[in-house]
């Protein structure tokens, strides 16, 4: 910090297993990549590459070098997973993460259809290559999952060998964890909370009013992901008190 401020809560520091920040890249440059890391690293824990954005993104391999160097982790978005898996192409996933020297890999099923049991193998198969993390709940705002779906659906997924799960919001905040007009399901996070242990958690958070409600509920080190790169400093902000929003969490 470049000033000492007292009564600032305790962050985590990296490599952190809790309060982790995991960031969306909707297909930045090699360059946006590094001007994002000259003030984003110390912040940022995760990078995902959003939905199936490194199939089309110029320079793949120079930009993953990027965040790996200043200590971030780079991984891609579950749906390219989805799209391999629904052509039969589930090797040919696999020599993409070896190819490009992945530790981390996301599985989802917010696009296709699956059997929970067939998606829980993959979690199996792909967590004997790479740290695995796993996706709940669907993109399509018309399916909307009781809690006690959330919940075994979560506990199957930690069981087959996931490291952590990410609730789905979706890059727009409004479906999954959400109401369609960005309201969090306060009832089901509840639930949740009841029977998954918390620092197994990513929660979708893309939008302030989301990111505020799970740090006044969970505190400074609660797990946020699919944070705009631009949204990182104001997020860490947030988290620290140093915002009108949470101006009074931590005094």
């Amino acid at each position: 910090m470049n000033f000492e401020l007292k009564n600032v809560p305790m962050r985590t520091h990296k490599p952190r297993n809790n309060g982790l920040t995991m960031v969306m890249d909707k297909g930045f440059s090699v360059r946006q990549a590094e001007d994002f890391m000259a003030v984003g690293a110390s912040y940022t824990d995760f990078v995902k590459l959003g939905w199936t954005t490194a199939y089309l993104t110029p320079q793949l391999e120079e930009k993953l070098a990027v965040y790996r160097s200043a200590g971030v982790h780079p991984y891609l978005g579950g749906t390219l997973f989805e799209a391999f898996v629904v052509r039969d192409q589930f090797d040919d996933f696999l020599r993409v993460i070896e190819k490009y020297k992945l530790e981390y890999a996301e599985i989802s099923d917010g696009s296709i259809v699956m059997p929970h049991d067939q998606k829980c193998e993959y979690i199996a198969k792909l967590a004997q290559h790479v740290t695995v993390i796993s996706e709940v709940g669907s993109k399509d705002n018309t399916k909307i999952m009781a809690p006690y779906k959330w919940i075994s659906l979560m506990k199957a997924e930690l069981a087959a060998g996931s490291w952590r799960l990410i609730a789905e919001s979706r890059e727009s905040g409004n479906v999954g964890l959400y109401r369609e007009s960005g309201e969090v399901r306060q009832g089901l996070v509840d639930e949740i909370l009841n029977e998954i242990p918390n620092e197994k958690i990513i929660w979708e958070a893309p939008l302030k009013a989301q990111q505020v409600w799970f740090i006044q509920l969970l505190g400074a080190n609660v797990n946020l992901g699919n944070i705009s790169p631009h949204e990182i400093i104001a997020l860490e902000s947030t988290r620290l008190g140093l915002r009108g929003d949470t101006f009074h969490n931590f005094i």
